[in-house]
C-alpha cells in the first residue's frame, strides 16, 4: 500500500468516526490527533485498525474495551499504541459515560494499562509513564465514581487506579 493510499484510508476512518452521533466531539478530536497508521500495533499490523475499536468504546460498547487486549497491552507489557489509546479512553472518561457497564469496562482497561511493567528510564517516560500521565487527568472523576457507587465493580477499579497512582481515594 502506498503512502497516499494509507493516508486516504486514514481519512476514511476519521470520517467514519465523525458520522457516529454517539461519539462526542472531544473524543473525535482525540482520535484524529493521532497518526494511527504509523504506529505499530501489538498484533504486528498498523494500529489503524484500532480506530474502529476505540470508536466502538467511545460509543459505549463494553466489549470494545476488552478487545484492546493483545493490541494495546498484553499480560504485563504495553504495546506502542497504548498512549494514543489511553488518550482516547481518557477523553471518553471526561465526557462521563452514562452506563455503568461502560464505565466499569473503561476503568478495567485503565487499571490493566497501569498494572503493566514500567518501561521508562530515569530521564524519560516510557509507554507506562505516558499512559499514567493521561490517566492522572481523570483523578477527580475516579473519586466521584467511588463516592457515587461505593462497593461496585467500577468503584473498586477506580480505587485500584488511585492506589497505583499513589493518590488517596
Amino acid at each position: 500500500m502506498t503512502g497516499s493510499e494509507k493516508r486516504q484510508q486514514a481519512l476514511l476512518r476519521r470520517s467514519a468516526v465523525l458520522r457516529s452521533p454517539l461519539v462526542p466531539d472531544a473524543v473525535v478530536a482525540e482520535i484524529a490527533r493521532h497518526d494511527w497508521e504509523s504506529i505499530e500495533c501489538g498484533c504486528g499490523r498498523s494500529a489503524g485498525h484500532l480506530v474502529d475499536a476505540v470508536r466502538d468504546a467511545a460509543e459505549g460498547h463494553p466489549s470494545a474495551f476488552h478487545a484492546l487486549e493483545g493490541h494495546v497491552f498484553f499480560a504485563e507489557h504495553l504495546k506502542p499504541p497504548a498512549p494514543a489509546v489511553c488518550g482516547v479512553l481518557m477523553a471518553v472518561w471526561a465526557v462521563h459515560p452514562p452506563r455503568r457497564a461502560t464505565r466499569e469496562a473503561l476503568l478495567w482497561t485503565l487499571l490493566a494499562l497501569l498494572c503493566t511493567v514500567d518501561d521508562g528510564g530515569t530521564h524519560e517516560a516510557g509507554l507506562h509513564g505516558q499512559c499514567a500521565a493521561f490517566i492522572r487527568t481523570g483523578v477527580d472523576g475516579f473519586r466521584r465514581e467511588i463516592a457515587a457507587d461505593p462497593g461496585s465493580g467500577s468503584a473498586a477499579y477506580a480505587e485500584g487506579i488511585l492506589d497505583i497512582l499513589g493518590l488517596p481515594a
